[in-house]
């Protein structure tokens, strides 16, 4: 097989991503969740503000958090309540079986970000995770403002722990608003108002 239908396979395999619903959110009652690629665009776009504000690197915390559940197309997305039964494959593990047929570069670029993730160890990673749960706890706002009372248990989860002290300020910040304040703000007191 060549190079172009290596990284075609890879690209279709990633697809599976915009399919797959995050299950977690299905326990709370949301019947129509978010797809786990709809989290990790989020989660890229959080990591790269959040990196700016810390001073790392936005454009390497966004790749690492692109990259962050990508072994999902194969091992799905595992709600925490059934970690506890079963055992998965490391994520690291699982982007090297899906990354070996690609070119050396590509499979090293996307190895190196999920290994760097999964260690946590760079201010990126560290922002990246940060993004994660900030991703979800926006999500979980966002949820219950349209009338889902179960997500409780997320918000009261998802909003402490954070590595930097920017998504700590963000995390207070989502809690204290509305998910539709900016268009009440566009709409009420924006530049054209």
């Amino acid at each position: 097989m060549g190079m172009a239908a290596t990284i075609a396979d890879f690209l279709y395999e990633i697809g599976l991503l915009k399919r797959y619903q995050r299950s977690g959110w299905l326990v709370a009652g949301v019947t129509s969740p978010e797809s786990i690629a709809d989290h990790s665009f989020r989660t890229a776009i959080i990591a790269s503000i959040v990196a700016e504000l810390e001073g790392a690197d936005p454009n390497r915390a966004a790749l690492l958090a692109c990259y962050h559940d990508i072994s999902e197309t194969r091992i799905l997305d595992i709600p925490h309540v059934s970690r506890a039964y079963v055992t998965t494959a490391d994520p690291r593990s699982v982007t090297a079986d899906q990354v070996k047929a690609l070119p050396d570069g590509l499979g090293i670029l996307i190895s190196r970000a999920t290994d760097e993730y999964e260690a946590g160890k760079t201010l990126e990673a560290q922002c990246a995770h940060d993004a994660d749960k900030l991703e979800c706890l926006i999500q979980a706002c966002e949820y219950r403002a349209q009338g889902h009372v179960h997500v409780q248990g997320w918000i009261d989860r998802t909003s402490v722990d954070f590595h930097t002290s920017s998504a700590r300020q963000i995390a207070r910040e989502m809690l204290d608003s509305s998910p539709i304040r900016w268009h009440d703000h566009y709409l009420y007191g924006g530049p054209s108002a």
